[in-house]
């Protein structure tokens, strides 16, 4: 945190989580009206990016969203690429339950590194949903051309209006 602050936010007040988390203490009632910072809390409790548990975790999640995982799948049905859902569609934020988000399909990308293209694939309830092109390392020129032709064919995408609020049932 403090070196993406240094970097992408050099003039901010706060230089670090601990920073940002005595920032929302202090303005609780203005920047946290429905939600604690239970995870920013939970991740300053946490030793740093050179702890030996936490470079054990990425090294098993790396071989285990890499070569048992994507290309595995990619290598063992000769595909060019991964596709599903993006996720579930769209959530109202619930300020008894908090958000849900119920997961998504950009997370063993994200685990692995590798590239992840979404693009709209239609609505649910009037809530946008898409659908997510994964590939292996450097592929991003095919997703790119899968994702613009999957976006061609489907017509899906709508410009966002922002409506204060929508009729979900």
């Amino acid at each position: 945190m403090p070196l993406y602050l240094a970097e992408y936010a050099p003039n901010a007040p706060v230089k670090s989580l601990a920073d940002v988390i005595a920032f929302n203490e202090r303005n609780a009632k203005k920047v946290m009206p429905h939600f604690g910072q239970e995870l920013f809390v939970r991740a300053e409790a946490k030793p740093g990016l050179d702890g030996a548990a936490y470079r054990e975790a990425l090294s098993d999640n790396q071989r285990l969203s890499r070569s048992e995982g994507i290309d595995k799948v990619l290598a063992d049905n000769r595909l060019d690429a991964l596709v599903a859902p993006s996720g579930s569609p769209a959530w109202l934020t619930d300020f008894v339950r908090g958000d849900f988000s119920g997961g998504g399909f950009s997370q063993p990308a994200a685990v692995a590194g590798y590239p992840h293209v979404t693009v709209p694939a239609g609505f649910v309830q009037g809530l946008p949903c898409g659908i997510s092109f994964v590939g292996g390392a450097w592929s991003e020129a095919r997703l790119v051309a899968l994702a613009y032709a999957f976006e061609q064919a489907s017509k899906q995408r709508r410009a966002p209006r922002y409506l204060k609020t929508i009729n979900a049932w």
